[in-house]
């Protein structure tokens, strides 16, 4: 194994590593708070909302200080940041101090992912980028998949408190990898990101073109959009899990479909690639986003709302792929785009749950306000979407 497959190996490690620990902290939190604070849609789509307002201004932040400091330092702060909150948390015993712990987590967070991004995309040829960003999907996407899919079954084993022991014992693991990392990069990173006197030279990344810069933009503005409906989603597993009478591992192993879907979708997208800067597949998916969004909150059906999962996984696969993607492949300060591009994905994490919450306030005598003004704010998210298509044709 050369140098440079060592340096992507130990970024892929992290990366799937710290998907499992913040899914299985963050997803199975809303249960968490449900059964100990009787949290109800309201309180869970509030709290959603909060820690993606934090995550939105700390993600954009955190991507210029790895672009700036360098990438083992955001990775240290962020994983030191993550150990404290998580262990604040286990001990803290009031809703507020469980709140201010998962902020703490999600402050963290924002160190870790655009770093993990633009770490796994540095130095790579307009050839070989796409492979790495697929593999950079299909490693997160199994492993929060595999998070989601046994974390019912991790709670009803252990109790609550694995949600926050495992992470942090996860955590640590790979705040130890991110030193050991270190202690090696300098020799690692000479044969990796330089090379040798006699070697063809490689082929140079390709500016990027105004029509990139054009889906760029688009999918900057579909990605919040696809998770403003995952968050809204995950907020309201818990309410769903009642509606259909699912225990906590029932719905862990049910509600988490979409997930595997999104897995397949990833794994689709990265071996073809004829969907690369082509409109019509990104139109597609936000179509199927909005259609599949709303049938598996307002469904009592068991069967379409599996159908509705299928759907779902599928689009937001295709919305948050283009979005890494372009973000990667449209110019070289990696760090900054991939800071923008997680918080992107913060704006969704607050936006979608806000307007649940708001909705169920104002409109608590609906019991699907909230999907229904969610779908409406997909709509008008679509509108942006063909009115920048128009402008770059």
């Amino acid at each position: 194994m050369t140098a440079r497959q060592k340096i992507k190996f130990c970024c892929f490690t992290l990366e799937g590593v710290n998907s499992f620990a913040t899914v299985l902290f963050f997803n199975y939190l809303y249960f968490f708070m449900a059964q100990r604070f009787g949290f109800g849609d309201k309180s869970n789509f509030a709290l959603a909302a909060f820690l993606g307002a934090a995550y939105t201004v700390a993600a954009w932040q955190g991507g210029k200080f790895a672009q700036r400091y360098g990438y083992f330092l955001a990775l240290k702060s962020g994983f030191s940041l993550m150990a404290i909150g998580l262990a604040a948390g286990y001990f803290l015993p009031s809703a507020a101090g469980k709140i201010a712990a998962a902020a703490l987590v999600t402050l963290g967070m924002c160190f870790i992912w655009p770093t993990l991004e633009a770490f796994v995309s540095d130095g790579e040829t307009a050839a070989r980028l796409p492979r790495m960003v697929g593999i950079y999907n299909v490693v997160w996407a199994v492993a929060n998949a595999a998070a989601y899919f046994i974390g019912g079954s991790l709670i009803e084993a252990f109790g609550f408190n694995i949600i926050y022991v495992l992470p942090l014992a996860m955590v640590m693991l790979q705040l130890g990898l991110v030193f050991w990392l270190q202690g090696h990069a300098t020799e690692m990173a000479r044969e990796a990101l330089t090379k040798p006197a006699d070697a063809p030279p490689p082929e140079p990344h390709r500016p990027a073109s105004p029509r990139a810069h054009a889906f760029l933009r688009m999918a900057w503005l579909a990605n919040p959009f696809a998770y403003i409906a995952v968050n809204t989603l995950i907020a309201a597993m818990p309410g769903i899990a009642a509606k259909f009478h699912l225990s906590t591992m029932l719905a862990g192993f049910i509600c988490t479909l979409w997930c595997f879907v999104r897995v397949g979708a990833f794994i689709g997208l990265w071996r073809w690639t004829g969907w690369h800067y082509r409109f019509r597949w990104l139109v597609a998916a936000f179509i199927g986003l909005i259609t599949s969004f709303a049938a598996i909150l307002i469904t009592s059906n068991l069967l379409v709302f599996i159908f509705g999962q299928i759907v779902f996984g599928a689009c937001v696969g295709l919305i948050y792929y283009s979005s890494l993607f372009y973000s990667m492949d449209a110019g070289d300060s990696k760090g900054e785009h991939g800071g923008i591009h997680e918080a992107a994905i913060g704006v969704g994490n607050c936006v979608g749950p806000a307007i649940g919450a708001l909705s169920l306030q104002f409109m608590p005598q609906h019991q699907n306000s909230g999907a229904m003004a969610v779908s409406v704010l997909l709509l008008c998210g679509f509108g942006g979407l063909l009115a920048i298509w128009k402008r770059a044709k």
